[in-house]
């Protein structure tokens, strides 16, 4: 799972970053002529069940989900100028490449950081930053529309297929007209593979972060919108805990009247955001925690632990993790008669044990 992290300039989109991967990152890719600059971190998704497994197995390797977070540059426009053209093609092709954008606004003041636009305001910045993206959907949807136009006269393609694209891409349209963030619109399956090479920005999942100061209070920004939502963090203080040895976090946290650090609030918004869960496999060898999608199936289960498993598929053995956990373990669940056994189509639950039965 990739999420890319973008902002206005001086909204603290970097202080963000370094929150969330504790002030690691790699040495950075830059891009069109060195001014489009992106900064990435791969880091374990905290999850106290997975914890519990590894602690019940002891196995010699315990893996944690993933997920990757990306510092993108490259949008410098200030809040207050409006958008005149689409994004830079770099920019535009790293950001087609997140599962998720996170959008960082700037609510703290800080005499030492000026705001480009001259005062703090996140509803405006907001507004700014989602009319860069809006603007750029537009760019390319008229574009397309008008491609679609000239093919309609030369003919070749199948000619209800171009009306029926011209027709998704002219609701496209009209919805961007509006302001309206494509990812609001009730798209079919087949619509959304049509569009996965347009790299429309608006149709990505969001989470709104606003970068508060210590103390500060979180601003109302409003409803965030479908497939939307709005997290606040103080960016500043986050960062120095996640730089904290483990055992000093709990002190610090309890310091400042925290519950947990926003790595973990900003992962569990993010699953929620992109529907996705997590299950478990379990051995004496690993504990191993998986991402899938919500609804996925046994199968697709089994495919994200080895396509061998997929293609040899005969049942799925299923439990949930505190069950097994009460139980002692698999093999005192299937002695006791409670793993369940499923079909590939089971639709598997958030937090369940699955051990895949198959016979290449």
């Amino acid at each position: 799972m990739q999420l890319g992290i973008v902002g206005l300039p001086g909204s603290g989109k970097t202080t963000i970053f370094r929150a969330l991967t504790g002030g690691s990152r790699s040495a950075g890719a830059v891009a069109g002529g060195g001014k489009l600059e992106v900064h990435t971190a791969v880091v374990d998704v905290p999850d106290p069940r997975l914890d519990a497994l590894s602690a019940l197995y002891r196995p010699k390797k315990t893996v944690a989900a993933k997920v990757t977070y990306a510092d993108i540059g490259g949008i410098t426009r200030k809040a207050k100028e409006p958008a005149h053209e689409s994004l830079p093609a770099p920019l535009l092709h790293l950001l087609s490449q997140m599962d998720g954008l996170l959008q960082v606004v700037r609510a703290f003041e800080d005499p030492n950081v000026a705001h480009p636009a001259g005062s703090v305001d996140p509803a405006r910045d907001l507004a700014a930053l989602q009319s860069e993206f809006l603007l750029n959907d537009m760019v390319v949807v008229e574009r397309r529309l008008q491609k679609l136009g000239e093919e309609r006269q030369r003919g070749g393609r199948d000619r209800g297929a171009v009306e029926r694209e011209a027709a998704l891409f002219e609701s496209l349209n009209s919805a961007l007209e509006a302001g309206q963030p494509l990812r609001g619109l009730d798209l079919k399956p087949d619509e959304e593979r049509l569009l996965a090479g347009f790299g429309l920005i608006t149709l990505k999942p969001t989470l709104i972060v606003v970068n508060l100061g210590e103390g500060q209070p979180a601003p109302d920004l409003g409803p965030a919108g479908p497939r939307s939502g709005t997290l606040s963090l103080q960016g500043k203080l986050e960062m120095e805990i996640a730089q904290l040895p483990a055992e000093d976090v709990p002190a610090f946290l309890a310091e400042y009247g925290l519950e947990e650090p926003g790595l973990r609030k900003v992962i569990r918004a993010s699953y929620d955001l992109l529907a996705i869960l997590s299950f478990f496999t379990v051995s004496e060898e690993e504990v191993h925690a998986w991402r899938l999608p919500r609804g996925g199936t046994a199968l697709d289960a089994a495919a994200a632990i080895h396509t061998d498993l997929a293609r040899g598929f005969i049942r799925a053995e299923v439990i949930a993790w505190d069950e097994l956990l009460a139980l002692g373990g698999l093999s005192e669940a299937r002695a006791q008669g409670k793993l369940r056994l499923e079909g590939k189509d089971y639709s598997v639950q958030e937090g369940e044990i699955v051990h895949i039965r198959f016979n290449l």
